[in-house]
């Protein structure tokens, strides 16, 4: 399935925009809504407006939410993915401590990894060599055209049955705990965030680039939706459309 491409004016519209297919999505059947959430300044402002001028539009008690990747710090280190979403969000939604599944990435990094694919195996009860099937899985583009923390040659992009990983990166901090790409490639929709001309050159890459381009390039869900929500510098080198 081709992606769905997005271009929006600036910053605001496609925060406004990716609030309002969020609202949409998790609103659709009756059970449960599962969600990877992301780090990052642009995800970090969809956090906001959701438990801001779009808090009623959110429904609240079906969300469960995971993270697609954290850094291997404290929860309150100001590094942390949780923390980001913690204070973006959670503190400040009708959320429970059930619906909400961090990463304990102050253990060490194996066993964090290791007790993090067991959360997905029991919250999706998933038999052995099965993976998860998210509702959503929210990404953006890092500065080495990585997505969660898959990296340039990491272990994560090949074919395994591991469900989640610690590795090691050629940034700070250095060891990550992440999703594999057969998980993101799981989900029913993956929703890509990107802002700024500096990412410009990836995001070509990764939508246009003979495959695999990039690690970002490498998520194509096989059953699933995959959109890109861009501004219009994010998108600046995208040909024509």
């Amino acid at each position: 399935m081709r992606p769905v491409i997005e271009v929006l004016g600036g910053y605001e519209a496609l925060t406004r925009r990716a609030a309002e297919l969020f609202c949409a999505w998790a609103g659709e059947g009756t059970g449960p809504f599962r969600v990877a959430l992301s780090g990052g300044r642009t995800p970090r402002a969809l956090y906001e407006a959701l438990a801001g001028p779009f808090r009623e539009r959110v429904p609240w008690p079906r969300l469960r939410l995971f993270w697609g990747d954290e850094r291997c710090v404290a929860a309150e280190d100001s590094r942390s993915n949780y923390r980001m979403a913690r204070e973006a969000m959670l503190d400040r939604a009708p959320l429970s401590p059930s619906q909400i599944f961090r990463v304990e990435a102050e253990r060490p990094p194996a066993e964090a990894a290791r007790r993090y694919e067991e959360t997905l195996k029991r919250e999706f009860e998933l038999a052995d060599g099965e993976r998860p099937r998210f509702d959503l899985i929210l990404l953006g583009v890092g500065e080495q055209g990585h997505t969660a923390s898959l990296f340039p040659g990491s272990p994560g992009l090949a074919p395994a049955p591991a469900l989640v990983l610690d590795v090691s990166v050629e940034a700070e901090p250095p060891r990550r705990i992440t999703f594999t790409l057969p998980v993101l490639n799981g989900a029913a929709r993956v929703l890509f965030l990107v802002c700024g001309a500096d990412k410009a050159g990836y995001v070509r890459s990764a939508i246009e680039g003979s495959r695999p381009a990039i690690p970002a390039g490498s998520v194509r869900p096989a059953d699933g939706e995959l959109r890109w929500l861009l501004d219009s510098a994010a998108a600046g080198q995208l040909k024509a459309r």
